[in-house]
């Protein structure tokens, strides 16, 4: 079988669901699982939701009715029938989270998170769905929470692979199509978890793991996997091979295209990844695999930006030792910091986070009593592999660097 997943830009309007429909024609389709995020920002827009539910009541009720009204006119320029079934069905859906916002009791706000925020892939896929039935590419829907059992860390759940390996045999019809959602999954009581932000790709993953499948193809709104993002770098090239190895490394420092743990489950079975552009379907895009060499072998460029620098030392000036650095961890663990960079020396600790949860003044507090704390915002972090001077200075030009680290193949800059 083959994995095909399309994110939230490759399905942003009517045309992109057309075209997705067309990437199908032109690869064949047959024994494969199609995973699909949210449609364009819509996961965004939910977030809005979750915010207002909790900070602005005043303001939910409009908040929704955005996401409401995008997904319609979608509808609208995919189904000039107004009486098709799939109207009733995304309704439903819409109105199964309306009841959810006004019966729920929970305060957890990461539990609250998880039962909103996957209605966008479910309602995206219900529609695309139809719309490929409507034109005669016949699918079998599968709630991905029926399919994908997790633990209950909401926001970032842990997958239970024996459970999941045993539904999706037990789930999936293989010699026909799937469509399914990213991004979700079920804990014990079939309550809604999520994989992370961008975790649809590492739903994929599972699958193909699952599934033990042929290959599973990312398909994006760029050529494949490129040295650099374009968003922040001039002259991007793209990488036409990549090894399981080098491709983890470049996502644990940050590269946007494929999400951290997509690489392992795919690594264990040597599953290649493609990552190809759903408006090139036919171009060779970039091949991730075992025992690839990186190719063509060039620096590689990795921006993280509205980062957290925080630089402890002892109060009484005695060494940072042991002890230190596992309460210093334990509390990064505790108010879920992303670390992405670490130095210490004898009296010293910096380490660069991501404050993702808003838990930094919290963490700040906890800190002050017991070391000595600087704490620098809004600083990026520049992770260049296999570097040269030349792409050093340049990364440094004009900037005041805070934290350089360098190793053989990797040098990290913390700079404002």
């Amino acid at each position: 079988m083959q994995i095909f997943k399309f994110g939230g830009a490759s399905v942003k309007d009517a045309k992109g669901v057309i075209n997705l429909a067309s990437v199908l024609k032109k690869t064949g389709y047959n024994n494969t699982v199609i995973v699909v995020s949210a449609m364009g920002k819509t996961t965004n827009a939910l977030e809005v939701v979750i915010k207002n539910y909790f900070e602005n009541k005043t303001e939910l009720q409009s908040a929704l009715q955005e996401v409401i009204k995008y997904h319609n006119e979608i509808l609208l320029d995919l189904f000039e029938d107004e009486t098709h079934s799939i109207y009733e069905k995304v309704n439903l859906l819409f109105i199964e989270l309306k009841q959810f916002l006004k019966s729920n009791k929970s305060p957890d706000y990461n539990f609250v998170y998880d039962q909103i925020i996957g209605y966008g892939e479910l309602v995206s896929t219900t529609i695309i769905s139809a719309y490929l039935n409507s034109i005669n590419i016949k699918n079998n829907w599968l709630d991905a929470r029926d399919i994908i059992k997790t633990d209950t860390n909401y926001r970032s759940a842990h997958v239970n692979w024996e459970t999941t390996q045993k539904l999706i045999s037990a789930n999936l019809k293989t010699n026909s199509l799937n469509i399914t959602q990213g991004f979700i999954g079920s804990d014990p009581n079939n309550f809604t978890t999520s994989l992370g932000r961008e975790g649809s790709d590492y739903s994929a993953a599972i699958l193909a793991y699952g599934l033990n499948a042929d290959s599973v193809t990312i398909w994006k709104d760029v050529p494949g996997v490129l040295n650099a993002d374009p968003r922040y770098f001039d002259n991007a090239k793209l990488l036409n091979k990549i090894s399981y190895r080098e491709a983890i490394e470049l996502a644990f420092y940050g590269a946007s295209v494929i999400h951290p743990k997509t690489l392992q489950p795919l690594q264990r079975k040597e599953i290649p990844l493609l990552v190809k552009s759903f408006l090139n379907p036919d171009a060779s895009g970039t091949r991730i695999g075992k025992n690839e060499t990186l190719n063509p072998m060039m620096p590689c460029f990795i921006v993280k930006k509205n980062q957290v620098l925080i630089s402890l030392s002892s109060l009484d000036f005695s060494y940072i030792v042991e002890e230190n650095i596992s309460e210093i961890f334990n509390l990064l663990h505790l108010y879920k910091m992303k670390v992405d960079l670490i130095q210490n020396s004898a009296i010293s600790f910096s380490v660069c986070v991501d404050n993702i949860y808003n838990n930094l003044d919290e963490l700040l507090l906890h800190l002050k009593a017991k070391f000595k704390v600087n704490c620098t915002e809004n600083v990026s972090l520049y992770t260049i592999r296999h570097y040269t001077q030349n792409v050093i200075d340049k990364i440094e030009a004009d900037k005041t660097v805070l934290l350089k680290q360098l190793t053989q193949e990797t040098i990290q800059i913390v700079s404002k």
